[in-house]
């Protein structure tokens, strides 16, 4: 009986210690934060560039019209 009990919670433990399920969830989850980083950056960047555009534009518009 004692050596029954034993083997089950040997095969328990293994079992425990091979399972990769939980693994490729954190693994999806830090992808998604880094794609999530990368977006965000790149739109920053973008912005910012899309501002000195306009910003430019609406400076040589003011100085065609006088104003």
């Amino acid at each position: 009986m004692q050596i029954a009990l034993l083997n089950h919670y040997y095969y328990s433990a293994k079992s425990f210690l091979l399972d990769t399920e939980g693994a490729t969830a954190i693994e999806y989850g830090l992808l998604a934060t880094l794609l999530a980083t990368t977006i965000i950056g790149a739109q920053t960047g973008l912005g910012n560039a899309i501002d000195a555009m306009y910003t430019g534009a609406v400076g040589i518009i003011t100085a065609a019209l006088g104003s």
